[in-house]
């Protein structure tokens, strides 16, 4: 049986399969569709079903909130075709597509951020120019590594000569682990991309509020850096939200910016700043990353949102972001996930 399935912002209709997913009849068909994990983990491809039937595939909660599916949110990856379907993109009115490019890189320099993060950066040699919006990820290939892959946001602003990626490196034979032990300066690096859809919507004319958690201080560090860079004079409310102080990092740079720019505020909260080694005593603000920002912000009606970071403080930003008058539309988050977490998903920050 073959359906039809049609993206109304686009006006275009592709040929489907019975059974075959909305994501895979649309890209097999050369629409333009914002996509990453194809496994219900990321939430890039979520999209409103205006109109047919599908048979919905399981898929993580961190993806899909039960009050977005109640609106007819759905993931495009997750959705196989059972009529002909409509959807239509959550924001064409700011999707941009990129080309998507596999780019042959070196490493340029390596650096030790704290002890747990490796701050990567990598020169291209071919395969380029890459263009990308502040706020995506690629997908890195190490040579010491052959055929792994894990996806690491930019964490320098579009544009720069150089591509910055911030790893954490845990423990045991992972790849973040290797890396930072094979990892040398000259060796070569494959870079694919760009993909993920929690970018900085550039034609916003309004307040913003960006809370990175750990490594995800990569993408909200493009985003910042990016606005500033293009002129944003708007509040812009930046919350770094680490462990303790052992695990902050870049904060020189962070406060520079601030420094001249008089929109931008920094708040760098420790979430247990005495669970650490007593060097690492700290007098600032403790406690959640959240708790910070509902002490300071009590009505954000008309900002835009950028949230990156582990997933359970990716959703409790989210949850109260849009308790104080955000819409759905103007929450842009990138969780975190640990590698290997859900089959089909090569690997997150």
């Amino acid at each position: 049986m073959r359906y039809r399935v049609t993206v109304a912002d686009l006006g275009q209709s592709v040929p489907a399969q019975a059974g075959e997913t909305v994501l895979s009849a649309l890209l097999s068909h050369g629409v333009g569709f914002a996509y990453s994990c194809e496994a219900g983990n990321c939430g890039t491809c979520k999209c409103e079903l205006v109109s047919g039937e599908i048979l919905e595939l399981e898929y993580s909660e961190h993806a899909l909130s039960a009050p977005e599916r109640a609106r007819n949110i759905v993931l495009a990856c997750r959705c196989r075709v059972l009529s002909d379907v409509v959807v239509r993109r959550l924001e064409a009115e700011d999707f941009e597509v990129h080309p998507f490019r596999t780019l042959r890189c070196r490493v340029a320099a390596l650096e030790r951020a704290t002890h747990d993060v490796l701050r990567l950066r990598l020169e291209v040699l071919d395969g380029g120019p890459y263009v990308f919006s502040a706020g995506q990820f690629a997908r890195l290939a190490f040579a010491f590594a052959r055929g792994e892959e894990r996806d690491y946001s930019m964490a320098n602003a579009p544009g720069e000569p150089v591509l910055e990626f911030h790893i954490r490196v845990t423990d045991g034979g992972s790849l973040s682990a290797r890396a930072a032990k094979q990892l040398q300066t000259g060796d070569e690096v494959r870079v694919t991309g760009p993909l993920g859809t929690a970018y900085l919507r550039a034609r916003h004319a309004g307040p913003m509020l960006c809370v990175a958690g750990g490594t995800g201080l990569a993408p909200i560090r493009s985003i910042v850096s990016a606005a500033l860079t293009d002129g944003f004079s708007h509040p812009l409310h930046f919350y770094f939200g680490v462990r303790a102080e052992r695990d902050v990092y870049a904060e020189q740079e962070l406060r520079r910016w601030a420094a001249s720019h008089p929109n931008l505020r920094v708040h760098i909260v420790l979430s247990d700043p005495d669970g650490a080694p007593a060097r690492d005593a700290s007098p600032r603000r403790a406690g959640p990353v959240t708790e910070a920002v509902a002490a300071d912000l009590a009505d954000l009606a008309g900002f835009k949102v950028y949230v990156a970071g582990p997933p359970p403080m990716v959703d409790a930003v989210c949850a109260l972001v849009r308790a104080r008058g955000v819409g759905i539309r103007d929450i842009h988050a990138d969780p975190f996930y640990p590698s290997g977490a859900g089959a089909g998903l090569s690997g997150a920050r």
